[in-house]
C-alpha cells in the first residue's frame, strides 16, 4: 500500500459579499412587502405575520458577519430573494465547473503538478447543477486530463469522505494522482425568505490534489495518517428537490424543495458524534490529544465548533487551534474545513498533527488525521 498525501489545496472565492446588514435589509423590505400585501388575512388570523431580522441577531445565532455569492443582486432583491443564474447553452462550461477550474489551477500550481500528473477527478459536494454528464468529467476535459472522473454527495462531509475515497485510490495504485473539488453555489438551494436559515450559506469552491508520497513534489505536503467516516440516516437536514418533483405537481414551488434543518435536533445530534469520530481517528493513528495541534473543522456554526472542541479537549480553543473562516465566507458546505485548512497550514511546523473534519446531512462525518511532512 501507498502512502498517500495532501499536496496541495486551492480556492476559488467568488466575486461578491454581502455583509449581514445588507441581507437583513433585504430581508426585512421583503417581510414588509408580504406584511403589507396579507395585512387582511393577517388581522384575520389565517396568515401568520412574519417577524423582521437583525445583523446582531444573525452574528449571535451563528458567528457569521458575510458571506460570498455568485450572485449579489438577485440576492438582494426584495422581490425576487435569488440569486439570478441564467442557463448556458450545453456547449459551454458550466458554471460549477468554471469554479472548478478556477480551484484547481491553484491546487495544481501548490502541488507542482501539472494535468498530465492527475489520473483521477472526483467532484464532492452538496448540489450538483445536473444529474449527468457527471460534473467531474466535464471538469477533465476542461483542464485536460486523462483517465477518469466521478461526482459523489455526502452533503457537507463531500470533501472529508473525497479526499478518502481519492487516498484510497492512490493506496491502491489505482491513481497516481487525484484532483478532489468541492464547487458549493449553496446560494441556490438557499431559502431567503426564511428569518431562521436565510443567513447560513456561502458560496465557494476547493480543490485538493491527494498523490503518493514517494513521487511527490510539493512543499507543502500533508501525510494522511487516518481516515474515519460515519453515516446515520436524519431528517433533521434536508433538500427534495430533484427530477422527480414533476412527477407531483403539487410538490413544485413547496418551500421543502429548497435546504430545510431542525436546527437545535441537528445541533444536539451532531456535536457528540463529530467530537467522538474524532478522537476515534486520532486514537487510531497512534496519536495523543496533546499531540494535535490543529482542527480544520466543518464551517457551519461557531458554537457547533466550539462546542465540538470543548468536548475533545476538555476546555475552549484557541483561535490557531480551531481557526475560523466562516465569519467572512458563512456556511460554504464541502468547502468549509478546506477553506481552514488552505488558509490556515502554512504557520504549521513539520512534524504537527492536524484533524480535517466535516459534518452535515446524511447525518455524515468524515475525519482525517494528517501530519504535516
Amino acid at each position: 500500500m501507498k502512502q498517500a498525501v495532501i499536496s496541495g489545496t486551492g480556492l476559488y472565492t467568488p466575486p461578491y459579499s454581502i455583509s449581514n446588514e445588507e441581507l437583513v435589509d433585504s430581508f426585512n423590505a421583503y417581510v414588509e412587502l408580504f406584511n403589507a400585501e396579507n395585512a387582511a388575512a393577517i388581522a384575520a388570523g389565517t396568515v401568520t405575520a412574519l417577524e423582521p431580522s437583525s445583523a446582531a441577531f444573525i452574528e449571535k445565532a451563528s458567528g457569521i458577519k458575510s458571506r460570498y455569492v455568485m450572485n449579489k443582486e438577485g440576492v438582494l432583491d426584495p422581490k425576487r430573494m435569488a440569486p439570478h443564474y441564467p442557463e448556458r447553452d450545453n456547449e459551454e462550461l458550466s458554471l460549477q465547473a468554471e469554479m472548478c477550474v478556477a480551484a484547481a489551477q491553484q491546487a495544481l500550481d501548490r502541488a507542482g503538478r501539472t494535468a498530465a500528473d492527475i489520473d483521477m477527478v472526483l467532484v464532492a459536494c452538496s448540489n450538483m447543477q445536473r444529474a449527468y454528464p457527471a460534473m467531474a468529467v466535464e471538469v477533465q476535459q476542461a483542464l485536460g486530463i486523462e483517465g477518469f472522473g466521478f461526482d459523489m454527495n455526502v452533503a457537507c462531509s463531500s470533501a472529508t469522505f473525497g479526499i478518502q475515497t481519492a487516498a484510497t485510490a492512490v493506496q491502491t495504485g489505482q491513481a497516481r494522482a487525484v484532483l478532489v473539488l468541492n464547487p458549493e453555489i449553496t446560494s441556490g438551494h438557499l431559502d431567503y425568505r426564511d428569518r431562521d436559515s436565510h443567513f447560513i450559506f456561502g458560496d465557494a469552491c476547493t480543490a485538493i490534489v491527494v498523490e503518493a508520497a514517494d513521487t511527490a513534489v510539493s512543499k507543502h505536503q500533508f501525510k494522511i495518517l487516518d481516515m474515519k467516516l460515519k453515516t446515520s440516516f436524519s431528517n433533521n437536514i434536508r433538500n427534495n428537490f430533484g427530477f422527480l418533483n414533476r412527477g407531483d405537481e403539487a410538490g413544485i414551488g413547496q418551500p421543502d424543495k429548497l435546504f430545510k434543518q431542525q436546527g437545535r435536533k441537528v445541533f444536539k445530534d451532531v456535536c457528540p458524534m463529530a467530537a467522538e469520530t474524532i478522537k476515534n481517528a486520532i486514537a487510531n493513528a497512534g496519536l495523543e490529544l496533546p499531540q494535535v495541534a490543529r482542527y480544520w473543522l466543518h464551517q457551519a456554526n461557531l458554537n457547533m465548533n466550539q462546542l465540538i472542541v470543548r468536548m475533545i479537549l476538555g476546555r475552549d480553543a484557541t483561535a490557531e487551534e480551531a481557526p475560523v473562516i466562516l465569519d467572512t465566507y458563512a456556511n460554504t458546505s464541502s468547502a468549509g474545513s478546506i477553506i481552514a485548512f488552505h488558509k490556515h497550514q502554512d504557520d504549521l511546523p513539520q512534524g504537527a498533527h492536524g484533524v480535517i473534519c466535516s459534518f452535515g446531512a446524511g447525518y455524515s462525518i468524515g475525519s482525517i488525521v494528517v501530519e504535516k511532512l
